[in-house]
């Protein structure tokens, strides 16, 4: 399909990429294509950003079919601009609206759309330390019907904005609350899939940590007693003798970023573990020396590292709320790559 474009001609003012913060900004372009059950994907376009028009009765609005995925774009040293591992995000986006009996756009119109309107606004991908053009592909249903059933019509768009880091921290140490009330995501649930309704499920719990002082909750299966994921990240902790992260079981995100890290991990002959753990075991190995490291992994962040892990009935400082060797050793591996500084060994980049 032949994508057209149509610049705007109101380009915005772009903000100080110096102090761009994460999502607060919203480049000029978008891309948008449209699905229905005779005509299949059609209409593939970029467009100035601007408000979608809905039916009222959209399947969106009333049964929560949304599905969307994060990705960055990166400015290379040497010019070039870089997407890390868009066939992963690909995957998780077509596995994701599998489960949620959605119709996922083909690949190449998930890779095509991205890359127009990535290039339609390639001057807004930012050029300063740690900062990169985020984007964000959306799945969502536009039907206008009234009755529980999939949706005969989708929209598959694609919004940027450049960011800096997502926590206020930046790269220092971050604090979490070990969530014991509310739940993320039960067994046989969307826990695996990077649905909307996930996020507005784990509001309250995020606020309320917020609230106490603390960055983002971690979450623990349906009988709080084994970790999950952070909110907004995967978790790994460094002990003596091995690195572990929980194993995905259907009510845990896979990130990209968690498959990249184990596998730099393994690369360096690190003993890396995906296996269950139970929060009882990161506070007893706190509290014996054999915690030395714990930090978080995901798009947005990079690598989070965590200073300072806090429940209703304890709280325990990890690596003296310092960051680790294992943490700065990834994520300056990580950036490197996307950047460009070092050689992509995994064949992880892929140049617009």
């Amino acid at each position: 399909m032949k994508i057209t474009t149509t610049y705007s001609q109101h380009p915005k003012v772009k903000p100080d990429f110096n102090n761009l913060g994460f999502g607060k900004y919203f480049t000029d372009h978008m891309f948008i294509a449209n699905y229905n059950l005779e005509k299949g994907w059609y209409n593939p376009r970029v467009v100035p950003y601007a408000p979608l028009e809905l039916n009222p009765a959209a399947s969106v609005l009333h049964y929560g079919q949304a599905l969307f995925e994060g990705m960055k774009a990166f400015k290379q040293q040497n010019g070039n601009i870089a997407l890390f591992r868009p066939d992963f995000n690909w995957r998780r986006l077509t596995d994701g609206a599998e489960r949620l009996c959605m119709k996922s756009p083909p690949k190449e119109l998930f890779f095509e759309g991205i890359q127009a309107v990535v290039n339609a606004d390639k001057d807004w991908i930012p050029t300063t330390k740690n900062a990169a053009l985020y984007i964000r592909p959306t799945l969502i249903a536009t039907e206008g019907f009234l009755g529980v059933r999939p949706s005969h019509e989708y929209i598959f768009y694609v919004i940027l904005s450049p960011v800096s880091s997502y926590y206020t921290e930046g790269t220092a140490p971050v604090k979490i609350w070990v969530e014991k009330d509310f739940l993320r995501a039960a067994p046989g649930g969307l826990g695996a899939t990077k649905a909307a309704a996930n996020y507005a499920g784990s509001l309250m719990a995020a606020s309320i940590a917020k609230e106490k002082g603390f960055a983002q909750v971690l979450w623990l299966d349906i009988q709080k007693e084994y970790v999950e994921e952070v909110g907004t990240m995967n978790v790994f902790f460094v002990f003596k003798d091995e690195i572990v992260t929980p194993a995905l079981g259907g009510t845990i995100l896979g990130g990209n970023v968690r498959d990249s890290a184990i596998t730099l991990l393994k690369s360096w002959g690190k003993n890396v573990v995906e296996r269950k753990i139970k929060i009882n075991e990161v506070l007893h190995a706190s509290q014996s020396g054999e915690l030395l490291e714990m930090f978080g992994t995901g798009t947005a962040a990079v690598i989070s590292p965590v200073g300072e892990l806090t429940s209703a009935d304890w709280s325990i400082k990890i690596n003296q709320n310092q960051v680790g060797p294992v943490s700065s050793k990834l994520f300056e591996a990580l950036t490197s790559i996307q950047y460009g500084v070092s050689e992509d060994r995994f064949s992880w980049i892929t140049t617009l």
